[in-house]
């Protein structure tokens, strides 16, 4: 017999993937739909952090064929679909770069996404497939019909944007964090970008807390977001708030608060939209 959060976290497990598997996931996620907001995020905010890690923090001997990128809970595909865009205009080799979901629905408007977006030799180097963020490592192996030994130690940059906080509700975080650590290279970078529960102003939030049990809308504090990485072995680089455009903006709000985010992160810092923890695999030192 499940315990009481057993049957929770299944509830809560059932509840977002419908959520998940909707229309209106597919038309939150994917580019032609998803609001001015992400779009400048992917080019400005959000890009910058990815590329900034990849030129300057992740060993360059470790990519000598490639980088080879993850993002976990990739939902639409339009994130990893832009940083492979970012890396070819760039410049940087790409060795491989896979997105994993929850939802089929989503990994299935992920691969059109990609199919629409990227050119053909970069298509080819991109893969979707389902796999869960708290079996992220031996679900992805699944998919790809390999062993989580060959995965382990084998991508450079893991991406998660607006997906860790399920892990977190779900009580699977340290699993999620712990699989990120196997997988990546000594060196190798996180980037896990999710809801402040600091900004006062989340709709979504609003609403849930209407239809919901608490732990199913809960969001976590900063620094609930770095300790699963702390305790998985992760040296944390960065962990802060930013950002101040909604991803579902659109072109006036979104150019309204690109004027004003200056003076907004100035002078409430703590209380922007995102919370921001970039973590680094530490390299062992040969004695």
């Amino acid at each position: 017999m499940k315990s009481s959060n057993e049957r929770t976290a299944v509830s809560m497990d059932d509840e977002f993937l419908k959520e998940y598997s909707a229309d209106a996931a597919i038309r939150k996620y994917t580019k032609e739909t998803a609001g001015q907001g992400i779009s400048y995020l992917l080019d400005h905010d959000y890009g910058e952090i990815y590329l900034d890690a990849i030129e300057n923090s992740i060993p360059k001997s470790a990519m000598r064929d490639g980088v080879r990128l993850l993002e976990f809970g990739c939902g639409g595909g339009m994130n990893l679909v832009h940083l492979t865009n970012a890396l070819e205009r760039k410049g940087i080799p790409l060795n491989a770069a896979y997105g994993t979901d929850f939802s089929e629905v989503l990994i299935q408007a992920a691969n059109q996404e990609a199919d629409k977006y990227l050119p053909a030799k970069s298509r080819e180097k991109v893969r979707f497939c389902s796999a869960r963020n708290e079996k992220l490592a031996s679900d992805l192996a699944k998919a790809l019909g390999a062993s989580t030994q060959t995965l382990a130690g084998s991508f450079h940059l893991v991406v998660g944007v607006n997906t860790f906080r399920y892990c977190q509700r779900l009580k699977a975080d340290v699993e999620c964090a712990s699989a990120i650590f196997d997988l990546l290279v000594e060196g190798g970078i996180c980037i896990m970008i999710d809801m402040n529960n600091r900004f006062p102003l989340f709709r979504s939030r609003f609403r849930d807390s209407l239809t919901r049990d608490k732990e199913a809308y809960y969001l976590p504090t900063l620094d609930e977001y770095a300790q699963p990485f702390l305790t998985a072995g992760f040296e944390i680089l960065r962990k802060g708030n930013f950002c101040w455009i909604p991803h579902s903006a659109g072109p006036r709000m979104t150019k309204v608060l690109k004027a004003l985010s200056p003076t907004l992160s100035a002078i409430a810092p703590n209380h922007a939209m995102r919370s921001l923890v970039v973590s680094r695999k530490p390299i062992r030192r040969s004695v």
